[in-house]
């Protein structure tokens, strides 16, 4: 018989939710997780970039299927601008199946239980409990525990059916991997403007054995009707950049939702969100993992404190996590405002203005020396206060800023 009381029930095994396992089951929990698919990491619909920091946490280095220097970003008019240093590292592509894997076979590892092919049906939440009704492999179950968290992803379940909010921006990601791109070993290429990815960048990434991963991701409202699909058709297209897309040969398409901007609430009685559930990607880049691993990690030992003492109402998680989440949702929103002047909200036009500017050695300098993938506020910053180009945006900026 399968055990039915448990301290955590964590929905959804991918990167966030196995962290957050391997974190409390190490500190003496007993946490089951719940994987709704047959197997782990799969579907993936991510571009499988991971940062230094987040790889160093876990240790898997064998997940890693390219060393990434930089990033070559391209204008609407063709403008290069080259963000980077040859040799020196910035970030990692992993294969994703191998590297939730790994992170869900340390919680394994930790003391923590795996069922697959589970999902929960229905919940209820009393002052001493939650009652999870669930159906694994077929059969229909009732779980108790003390505390139940959503690391179930854009789409989550326990974030619709406790009726936490939505997050902020709701942006829709399209990837295909592809052999035969023409492309420059070690660096990634972005391509930016209204025919390829409004309001955002398109991306080409190397992804190891000669293969790359060629997405876009956008935003209904900057699509203005037309389909992220059809974005990249004109991506490969291109009269600028179609050469290097001659020669692809298509081995898999992948297609989903990127949630950015922190939900109204992240806890309820008993219930937290955590990672993409709670809207936590990067309005950046789109990156989930670190932020989700950040998320856990700032307020491990209060919640665990509170597990371990049955303090879990609403009031006492809103202790445990408002500070940090703040930490994180105003950072968040910094983020989102600078990408909104400097690029989402430009024209191709202003775009382009941009890019002869960022172009500039002394601003590639600047770029070079600030710019962090996991902490792009202090570039953004920077730009709109050292760069006399960009000293217009300075008072735009302060008040976005201010008032947030």
């Amino acid at each position: 018989m399968k055990q039915s009381d448990w301290d955590v029930i964590i929905v959804g095994a991918g990167p966030t939710g196995g962290r957050t396992a391997t974190h409390l089951a190490s500190l003496g929990h007993r946490v089951l997780m719940l994987e709704e698919h047959t197997e782990i990491g799969r579907p993936f619909q991510c571009a499988g970039l991971v940062t230094p920091k987040a790889l160093h946490e876990v240790g898997l280095y064998d997940s890693v299927l390219e060393e990434i220097d930089g990033a070559r970003i391209h204008g609407p008019s063709g403008t290069l601008v080259p963000v980077g240093t040859d040799g020196k590292l910035r970030t990692y592509v992993v294969c994703r199946k191998k590297f939730d894997q790994g992170v869900v076979q340390q919680a394994m590892e930790s003391g923590a239980s795996l069922w697959l092919n589970s999902q929960p049906r229905s919940a209820d939440i009393t002052p001493e409990k939650v009652t999870l009704n669930i159906e694994s492999n077929g059969e229909e179950l009732t779980l108790n525990c003390k505390l139940l968290i959503g690391c179930d992803g854009a789409h989550s379940w326990t974030r619709r059916y406790f009726k936490m909010g939505r997050p902020k921006e709701m942006m829709i990601g399209f990837q295909v991997e592809v052999l035969g791109y023409k492309g420059k070993d070690r660096w990634l290429e972005m391509y930016s403007g209204s025919e390829v990815a409004p309001g955002f960048f398109a991306w080409v990434i190397p992804s190891g054995f000669g293969s790359h991963r060629i997405g876009i991701w956008s935003t209904p409202e900057h699509l203005k009707g037309r389909s992220v699909e059809q974005c990249y058709e004109d991506l490969i297209q291109h009269p600028l950049w179609k050469d290097r897309f001659d020669e692809i040969k298509e081995i898999a398409r992948f297609c989903g939702p990127i949630p950015s901007g922190m939900v109204k609430k992240t806890v309820a009685e008993r219930v937290m969100l955590l990672g993409d559930a709670a809207g936590m990607a990067k309005p950046t880049t789109g990156g989930g993992i670190g932020p989700g691993f950040k998320q856990i990690k700032g307020i491990l030992q209060p919640l665990s404190k509170a597990i371990f003492d049955d303090e879990l109402s609403e009031t006492n998680l809103k202790k445990v996590t408002s500070k940090h989440f703040l930490s994180m949702k105003k950072d968040q929103d910094k983020a989102r405002t600078l990408r909104n002047l400097l690029v989402s909200d430009a024209s191709d036009k202003e775009l382009d203005s941009h890019f002869e500017n960022f172009a500039r050695p002394d601003v590639l300098e600047l770029i070079n020396d600030i710019g962090d993938i996991e902490k792009p506020v202090p570039l953004g910053l920077a730009l709109v206060r050292k760069v006399p180009a960009f000293r217009r945006l300075a008072l735009k900026a302060g008040t976005r800023l201010l008032f947030r």
